[in-house]
């Protein structure tokens, strides 16, 4: 047989060898790391299953009545977290105390709510709320009182009214239980001095009181939204409906904490037909977004980055990026909130997706802090290692040295050499076969030639 056929047949029996050999090493060392490899497994669960890092695919807003503003923004929100993968169903109420009350419940996870809602209720201290935070203030919410131009005539002699004290004998609407307009006007109306108990105040919600309105069944009218209600911007430019000026804004505000003085500019409603024909002084809340404590952090984040494309545009009553702002609340500022307001979004989601870097912006503090754990253990594995691979070899030396020291006994006959020597063949024998890695071939060829050398003291081959 030539040499080329010899090298050909010997080079897939290296290649096996070779192969072998890596896999024993491969398998020694996740042996022997296997610990701290399933300590930082487990480390990492544990921070996952804590830390809740992935938020709930869906969630609940509850908004306000339909064609209101709440119910136009919370389709803004629906279709801006939908880009983020979170759909958003939203929950129709009657205002901002039914969405409160949806929120104590836990039946919602987040919900527009009226500025001083909590206050306007009568609340003391004591009675704070607890488990709700707020997100910061988004729009302001003006208090629209749209009258009959007819009963004005019919009351005054003339179309124009400025004060909520012309009101006292009036058909007024102030909107359903459960909505924020109700308390409001009654503080507003208090402080003109007029008594809410002998008033004909109807309780209509926002739709049917503009019916009731064009049609004269009542005589005015009281919306607080913001100006992208249609119902508003139906009303400001209907003939024969005009909006109450609140000439006393200023004092308004000094009554009525809950509110401050706002003006609709002359024209911003139509320039070509200068609508409103003059400045028009009102008195506004404004509205929050809140959330419950228990909302996931990355929901709140993605609410208040929502927030700030939806709110930040100019609009009638406020500058370009003037909102959402943190701004005072009955509620405390949710953590997720002050850090946007500080720093902005979180850096990581400026260039990857957002469940990418949600997951590394809330788990790198704990990765890192395992890290720095699990450095100082990794640091024993190569030792641990070694001493795994070598122990294989050297627990043999045992036995070849309880061989020797019997070789070594005076009265040695021909049957106890024989019987030595078998002894040393199967030692021989099985370290033969013992798997050691390439890396320690070394220690292993050491053991054999020491094998060799106490069988040719004994006399064998």
């Amino acid at each position: 047989m030539s040499a080329l056929p010899r090298r050909a047949a010997r080079a897939p029996r290296a290649a096996i060898h070779q192969l072998r050999s890596t896999l024993l090493s491969v398998r020694d060392l996740l042996v022997t790391g296997g610990p701290v490899l399933l300590l930082a497994l487990a480390a990492i669960v544990a921070a996952y299953w804590l830390l809740d890092p992935t938020p709930p695919r869906r969630m609940l807003l509850a908004t306000g009545p339909e064609q209101g503003a709440y119910a136009e923004f919370g389709k803004r929100y629906r279709d801006t977290l939908k880009k983020d993968g979170i759909e958003v169903q939203l929950l129709p109420s009657r205002g901002s105390l039914e969405n409160l009350r949806l929120l104590r419940e836990g039946k919602v996870d987040a919900a527009f709510v009226q500025g001083g809602a909590e206050a306007l209720r009568g609340l003391d201290e004591e009675e704070a709320p607890e488990g709700l935070l707020s997100l910061g203030s988004l729009f302001r919410e003006p208090v629209w009182v749209f009258y009959r131009e007819a009963a004005a005539q019919a009351a005054l002699g003339r179309t124009t009214l400025d004060s909520l004290s012309q009101l006292a004998d009036w058909r007024l609407n102030i909107g359903h239980e459960g909505s924020g307009v109700t308390n409001l006007m009654r503080r507003l109306l208090e402080a003109n001095g007029l008594d809410t108990r002998r008033m004909q105040l109807g309780r209509l919600e926002p739709t049917p009181a503009v019916v009731a309105l064009l049609e004269g069944s009542i005589d005015a009218m009281a919306l607080v939204s913001a100006p992208e209600s249609p119902l508003v911007r139906m009303l400001l430019i209907t003939p024969g409906i005009r909006l109450l000026d609140f000439a006393q804004a200023e004092a308004y505000a000094r009554r009525v904490p809950q509110v401050q003085p706002i003006s609709l500019p002359r024209g911003v409603v139509d320039l070509a037909q200068d609508l409103p024909a003059q400045d028009v002084r009102l008195v506004a809340p404004t509205a929050t977004l809140v959330v419950r404590e228990a909302t996931h952090p990355a929901l709140q984040q993605l609410l208040v980055q929502a927030a700030r494309r939806i709110h930040s545009e100019a609009n009638w009553f406020q500058h370009k990026n003037e909102f959402p702002q943190m701004g005072a609340s009955d509620y405390a500022l949710a953590p997720e909130a002050q850090r946007f307001y500080e720093s902005g979004a979180p850096l990581l989601q400026r260039y990857l997706p957002f469940w990418v870097a949600n997951l590394v912006d809330r788990m790198w503090v704990v990765l890192v802090s395992i890290a720095a754990l699990l450095i100082p253990l990794s640091r024993i594995v190569p030792p641990l290692y070694t001493f795994r691979i070598r122990s294989r070899i050297f627990r043999w030396y045992g036995s070849l040295r309880d061989i020797e020291e019997r070789a070594g006994a005076p009265n040695r006959s021909a049957d106890d050499t024989a019987q030595l020597l078998a002894e040393l063949n199967d030692l021989d024998a099985r370290v033969e076969r013992l798997p050691v890695p390439l890396s320690h071939a070394e220690e292993l060829y050491a053991l054999r030639g020491h094998i060799r050398l106490v069988q040719r003291r004994l006399g064998g081959s």
